[in-house]
């Protein structure tokens, strides 16, 4: 059985600002760097075989910092990306209220697909085997309602740094 520690990247400077951060690297801030640190005292003694990350730089900010107790380098996969979304990324998130979706944002249906290809990709790579994975908000939960088989709006929302455990 694999242990998957889905993990959300820590705060960084467009969340703090409430920025539609989408598939952009960002960058974490003094907090988003801090959290981190607490993840990895919160796992440091916990067996860790592995650590994939989204290949964006704030989930790797965050893994490499997780990874650092346990000596292991940061895989990285495109497929723990942020939900694309599309002109809405760059901009300020409460002025997106009452605006319809783009035509470029990313689909719920591609995004929980991949979701589902991110956890075959574990099973697959990762069998028996306590895994960190640093994601983000969006595309965490849709790994959750695959894995769960509920609805996205049914999985609670994650916080920066946050950690759920998944057995797979």
């Amino acid at each position: 059985m694999t242990h998957l520690y889905l993990v959300r990247h820590g705060e960084t400077v467009d969340n703090a600002a409430q920025i539609m951060q989408g598939q952009t690297p960002g960058e974490l801030n003094d907090t988003g760097f801090c959290q981190a640190r607490e993840v990895a005292a919160q796992l440091s003694h916990q067996q860790v075989d592995a650590i994939v990350a989204s290949d964006l730089k704030r989930s790797i900010q965050t893994a490499e910092v997780i990874a650092l107790p346990h000596h292991l380098q940061v895989d990285t996969t495109p497929l723990l990306r942020e939900r694309d979304w599309g002109d809405f990324t760059g901009r300020y998130i409460p002025s997106l209220k009452d605006e319809p979706f783009p035509d470029n944002v990313e689909s719920m249906e591609c995004l929980l697909k991949r979701a589902g290809q991110f956890l075959d990709y574990i099973r697959r790579n990762y069998p028996d085997q306590h895994v960190v994975a640093v994601g983000h908000g969006i595309i965490n939960k849709a790994i959750q309602a695959v894995y769960y088989k509920k609805s996205t709006r049914e999985i609670k929302r994650m916080m920066n740094a946050e950690v759920r455990v998944l057995l797979l």
